[in-house]
């Protein structure tokens, strides 16, 4: 169709371009074009000669066809002017039967189902018509005049045939399709239509067209007289006879699909007329209040949540940049009220898998076995954490009806806004109006029908006073009261009982809220190692500049850190990423304080760039913005603000108006916001307000004031830096909470001539540190790190250091670090411990275990390393000397909210009874995440048992593992600690009581708690008991029957002789042979010790004396069951048992206890023990720290040969047993080795019963 464009000479139609015709008819009259077409293209205009449509460009021709019959058309239809001669037009397309027939152009035979349509009168010479049109495809493609390619579906029409000269028209398009639509100009697909109907077809399709557009309006007359009633009951006499007319009339059968689309329609309607109040009404009587009210609230809510104000690109769509942030079920255990700063390095060391992650959806949900139900969350998270971007999600997703449905009505009342009207007198519904006015539009009354959710964001922004004792009661939501009044008696549960409540607030304004009006605490962690690395690559969009970015963030751990908090990662990405990207960027940020310089120059660069303004200087010189915003920060800081209104402006001598430019200019700095339309201002982050608040503090000292002094003293200039610091360093330790630490660590840190440099830059006069000043501030904060006791406080004072640059103190710690010998610290200073405290904190490599023995052996050293010990997974305190006023501190650590400790041995240490339920208190602690506890050879008895068993059956106690081996918990204790085994709260899964003096009666105890609670229990272990065969018995029936089939039971070695209480019962006599003895050994009188001497005495020589190994052995030869305890000294000691003919002369090992087939010892020295027979030796795992008494025990016919460790308490701790088949009597023999080593047979009295 293209070639009709192309030819010359005669007139063409290749303006027929418009794909708006479909919309309006063409224009013909020369009459007034309506306004809506104005923006339809004028048509180039032609050559002379040529004939075109240039005025085909109508969107109305959908409405009407060309009337080209003469018949008197409908009043609504204007008539086509006449054309002037010379002029071409459509004067001759005058049917209005094209809308359903075609014009028959084409001279060819006509169905006869078409002889009605009348033939077009031949044209005058000179006339152009469409007597060429007859395509059928015109029902789907406008002719293509254009001369550009036509689509390929385009190829089945028929090309158009050349016409005689002077004659122009489209003779090939000839389809009958146009009975159902016209001509499609939009290049859209069209429904298939069947082509060769018959007449009665096309009548037959008439009639039912007719039928449908009667039926379809009679329908929609009928449906809308339900509204038309809704508006006449509320508008009297609205539509008049009109409602008479109708009251005959059938009542419509409605769907809500259809009924839905007709009150549409209706309401389009009405509201195109301006009729809101009509409008609202109808949709009132249709929806309902509740939906109507829900309806405005997620249009209100969804427009304020759906964007983030984020400076330079803004605003950016929460959804772009929003990273999920872990919400953790919290505790209610004391207020944090530490500094933030310290809260974000105990956070980044936190990982605990006991935690539980919640979804925002599921914050009302109880757990699994929780039973109460949970009206009010409170969700702690540091400052800048991102509490109020959760919020907006939470309340986007409701909006945008993705999530928490079940919510019927939601209302966001943040406590920045409710401070701006806290002197008004209100009632619930009123404040709730003000805040969400579509709820009085709605007409709902009684919010009680409903389930609600009320947020308050910002409880640490509340100026007003919460008052939970002493507040008048208030339960009627329509009753005017005070706000802090209304909020009190809404937080209590007094107003909307029903209502659910969300409460955001930084950790120190959580206890603002008593307890009992909380139902579940939440937590906002910040970002893990690998979200702070999606960040930067999500924020920096070239890959290699963000890997770089994550490198250096990842050298420099206070940077890591601090990258915990998300905005700091955004001040992060922009310094670095802008230093980065360019060739002279400068020195990269080591410190924090050189990061903050570097983003407040940045931001102070874009401000002259994007408004061509100079910076506005004081009268002193000094950046006149900087200066304000940082008097501001200081100011508020002290009264602990990060929230400012226009009162605390005029406090600190700042105009409003004065303080808007701050904010416009640096918005990434200093912020305004618009609540309630009041202003409110405030710092991006409150490490920016100590930023800022540090650096007035450094202006005001070159101009003579010293701010740190409680009253702030002039002092002259000559006064050094150190001065300065020394105050602030006293400050900062004076506080409990550490509030000044951080900026404690920015006024040492702007000090430095790396910072000076880049604040002259920024027209801001700081005195420089000379070496003199720097050396009396190191010198003075070391010795406060030796003073200091609060571990937090010394750890903050290394960053100091660092801030300085001085890392000695830290490099010497780091020698001892890499040294493989144990007790490297016990000759260090406090300052020195604080600094090992601070590595282990803040090293690359995070300590999953601490062995304290490897530091220290002394019980007065574990306090000094308990931060260190509770940030880590594992601790491991055995055998280091520890007593039960040890188990005070341990204690407290499992207490902490820091705590992340999740195994614990405490074994070889002489803890008793009292140490253990020192324990229990901190195992009980709902920060305690315990999973498995070592308690061997601690000299515990029965008595500890029931705190043990109170902590199985706690709640909160996530213990997975007890060992109690080597203590004579005996029948009785095992009593007490099944109380807790069989509770449904107990979660132990191991239990390891060997060689505990259980007998059968105990194995009753386990079994009938077995079969109470058996799901949890995978492995049991009661070797070296006297249990009998009954009591195996017992216990295997019990785990059958509880189908604990898979669990491991131990039993071995199930014996009488390990009963230990029973030992005692074999107790013997014994004296030494002094005709075996060396003579170097000296005997006592009474033949029970023997020591070395350093000169050999004067016995008589003896076939049976040992002449070479400095040995004696004893008189009585041994069969039977015998029992004896002996007690050693030295450096080194030997003692077992022997055949008589073992060898006596000679340096030979035949001659020495244990190094041959004929005997059986213990070798004892300040390292431990290792147990010989034939040259072959065993290292016992039993440290010897503690009680140097040790026990043996002989059942000569069981071929039994047992040592065990006896405490001061008389407890027995099995070391060693040798099981073999003796041949002959045995004889006891002694072995000290060393000058000054001894060992001494010790009274032993038998027991009144023998236990069994």
């Amino acid at each position: 169709m293209s070639e009709c464009g192309s030819r010359k000479g005669p007139p063409s139609c290749d303006s027929l371009r418009s794909n708006m015709s479909i919309d309006f008819p063409p224009d013909l009259t020369g009459e007034p074009r309506p306004p809506e077409m104005t923006h339809v293209r004028r048509v180039k205009k032609k050559p002379e000669g040529r004939v075109g449509f240039d005025s085909l460009r109508s969107n109305m021709s959908i409405d009407f066809p060309p009337d080209l019959t003469g018949e008197p058309r409908p009043p609504h239809v204007r008539r086509v002017k006449k054309k002037p001669e010379g002029r071409v037009g459509f004067d001759s397309l005058r049917s209005n039967m094209s809308i359903d027939f075609p014009p028959d152009l084409t001279g060819e035979p006509r169905p006869p189902e078409m002889t009605h349509v009348r033939r077009v009168k031949k044209k005058p010479e000179g006339r152009v018509g469409f007597d060429s049109l007859r395509s059928n495809m015109s029902i789907d493609f406008p002719p293509d005049l254009t001369g550009e390619p036509r689509p390929p579906e385009m190829t089945h029409v028929r090309k158009v045939k050349k016409k005689p000269e002077g004659r122009v028209g489209f003779d090939s398009l000839r389809s009958n399709m146009s009975i159902d639509f016209p001509p499609d100009l939009t290049g859209e697909p069209r429904p298939p239509v069947s082509i060769g109907q018959t007449s009665s077809d096309v009548q037959q399709n008439q009639g039912r067209l007719s039928e449908f557009e009667a039926r379809t309006l009679a329908y929609v007359k009928r449906t809308l007289r339900t509204h038309k009633k809704v508006l006449s009951a509320e508008h009297k006499g609205l539509f008049g006879e009109d409602e008479q007319e109708d009251a005959d009339d059938e009542p419509a059968e409605t769907n809500t699909e259809t009924g839905e689309a007709v009150l549409k329609i209706a309401l389009h309607i009405l509201r195109t007329l301006n009729e809101e109040g009509h409008a609202h009404t109808l949709e009132k009587s249709h929806y309902g209040e509740l939906a109507m009210c829900q309806r405005g609230l997620k249009s209100l809510l969804m427009s304020k949540n759906e964007c983030l104000v984020e400076t330079q690109q803004w605003p950016v769509p929460l959804k772009k940049i929003y990273t999920k942030l872990y919400l953790m079920e919290g505790e209610r255990g004391e207020v944090n009220s530490e500094h933030e700063v310290r809260q974000i390095e105990t956070a980044y060391k936190r990982q605990k898998p006991l935690e539980i992650q919640i979804r925002c959806e599921d914050m009302f949900k109880p757990l699994p076995k929780e039973d109460h139900p949970i009206r009010t969350v409170l969700t702690k998270g540091i400052a800048g954490i991102g509490k109020t971007v959760l919020v907006q999600k939470f309340v986007l997703d409701w909006s945008e009806e993705k999530a928490s449905q079940e919510i019927q009505l939601l209302f966001s009342l943040p406590f920045r806004e409710l401070n701006l009207i806290s002197n008004e007198r209100k009632s619930l519904m009123e404040l709730l109006c003000e805040f969400f006015p579509g709820l009085e539009e709605s007409g709902l009354k009684d919010l009680n029908k409903y389930k609600v959710l009320i947020v308050l964001d910002g409880l640490d922004e509340c100026r007003l006073h919460l008052d939970f004792e002493g507040t008048d009661r208030c339960c009627d939501a329509t009753q005017s009261a005070s706000l802090d009044v209304l909020l009190t008696n809404l937080i209590a549960g007094n107003l909307l009982p029903d209502a659910n409540l969300w409460i955001t607030t930084r950790p120190a304004a959580a206890g603002c809220i008593p307890p009992q009006h909380v139902d579940r605490v939440t937590e906002i962690r910040g970002f893990t190692d690998h979200q702070k690395e999606q960040y930067f690559h999500k924020k920096i969009e070239d890959e290699n500049l963000a890997k770089r970015v994550v490198t250096h963030i990842k050298s420099r751990r206070s940077l890591h850190i601090m990258c915990h908090v998300p905005v700091f990662c955004w001040i992060s990405s922009i310094v670095l990423g802008k230093m980065c990207s360019s060739a002279g960027g400068g020195k990269m940020p080591k410190t924090l304080t050189q990061m903050y310089i570097r983003f407040l120059a940045h931001q102070i660069t874009q401000m002259q760039v994007k408004y061509y303004e100079e910076q506005q200087l004081d009268s002193h010189g000094n950046n006149k913005a900087i200066v304000s915003l940082g008097k501001l920060a200081f100011e508020q800081l002290e009264k602990g603000n990060l929230i400012f209104y226009v009162d605390d402006l005029r406090d600190c001598g700042i105009d409003v108006k004065e303080a808007s430019v701050y904010s416009g200019l640096c918005t990434q700095v200093f912020r305004e916001e618009s609540c309630l339309q009041h202003k409110v201002f405030c710092f991006v982050h409150l490490s920016v307000q100590e930023f800022l608040a540090a650096l007035y503090v450094h202006v005001m000292k070159v101009r003579g004031v010293n701010l740190m002094m409680e009253e702030s003293e002039h002092m002259t200039k000559a006064k050094p830096v150190s001065e300065l610091h020394r105050a602030a360093v006293d400050r900062a330790l004076q506080s409990n909470s550490g509030h000044l630490d951080l900026f404690l660590r920015f006024l040492l840190g702007l000090s430095q001539e790396s910072s000076q440099v880049l604040l002259r830059d920024l027209k801001i006069q700081v005195e420089p540190c000379d070496s003199d000043s720097r050396e009396e501030s190191i010198k003075y904060i070391r010795e406060k790190i030796s003073q200091t006791l609060c571990p937090e406080k010394c750890v903050n004072l290394f960053h100091c250091l660092n801030e300085l640059n001085d890392c000695s103190l830290v490099e010497d710690i780091q020698r001892y670090l890499e040294s493989d010998g144990e007790s490297v610290m016990d000759q260090c200073s406090a300052a020195q411990w604080a600094a090992l405290v601070f590595v282990l904190l803040t090293s690359p490599e995070r300590q999953e275990e601490i062995h304290l023995k490897k530091y220290s052996r002394k019980a007065e050293d574990l306090h000094k390393l308990l931060p260190a010990i509770k940030a880590s997974r594992s601790a491991m305190l055995n055998d280091c000397n520890l007593t039960a006023d040890s188990c005070q501190a341990v204690s407290s650590a499992l207490s902490s909210s820091s705590n992340q400790l999740l195994h614990l041995s405490l074994s070889d240490n002489v803890l008793e009874d009292l140490g253990v339920e020192h324990l229990c208190r901190g195992l009980q602690s709902p920060h305690c995440g315990l999973k498995t506890l070592r308690l061997n050879r601690c000299s515990l008895t029965q008595r500890c048992c029931g705190s043990l068993a109170s902590v199985l059956s706690c709640q909160s106690s996530h213990l997975k593992e007890l060992d109690l081996s080597d203590n004579d918990i005996e029948d009785e204790g095992v009593r007490l600690l099944c109380t807790g085994l069989g509770s449904v709260q107990c979660k132990l899964e191991i239990l390891r009581l060997s060689f505990c003096c259980v007998t059968e009666e105990g194995c009753g105890f386990l079994a009938s708690a077995v079969k109470t609670n058996p799901s949890h229990l995978r492995e049991l272990d009661l070797s070296y008991n006297h249990l009998g065969d009954s009591g195996v018995k017992l216990v295997s029936d019990a785990l059958e029957e509880g189908q604990c089939e898979t669990v491991k039971f131990r039993i071995d070695h199930n014996a009488e002789h390990w009963f230990k209480p029973g030992l005692r019962e074999y107790a013997c006599e014994l004296s030494m042979d002094d005709n075996t003895a060396h003579k170097l050994l000296i005997l006592s009188d009474d033949k029970r010790k023997v020591s070395q001497g350093e000169e050999e005495q004067q016995y008589p020589d003896h076939p049976d004396r040992f002449d070479y190994w400095t040995q004696v052995l004893f008189q009585e030869g041994l069969t039977g069951r015998h029992y004896w305890e002996v007690e050693w000294e030295g450096n080194w000691a030997g003692l077992g048992v022997t055949y008589k003919g073992i060898v006596h002369k000679g340096p030979g090992y035949h001659s020495v206890i244990g190094y041959n087939a004929n005997s059986w010892s213990l070798h004892c020295c300040t390292h431990g023990y290792r147990a010989y027979h034939d040259m072959k030796s065993i290292v016992l795992q039993v440290p010897q720290a503690g009680s140097r008494r040790l026990a043996m025990y002989l059942d000569w016919e069981a071929g039994v040969l047992s040592f065990y460790k006896v405490s001061s308490g008389r407890f027995l701790t099995h070391l060693h047993t040798f099981h073999t088949k003796f041949q002959e009597c045995l004889y006891v023999v002694f072995r000290p080795w060393g000058t000054g080593s001894s060992l001494r047979l010790c009274q032993v009295e038998r027991p009144q019963a023998t236990g069994q």
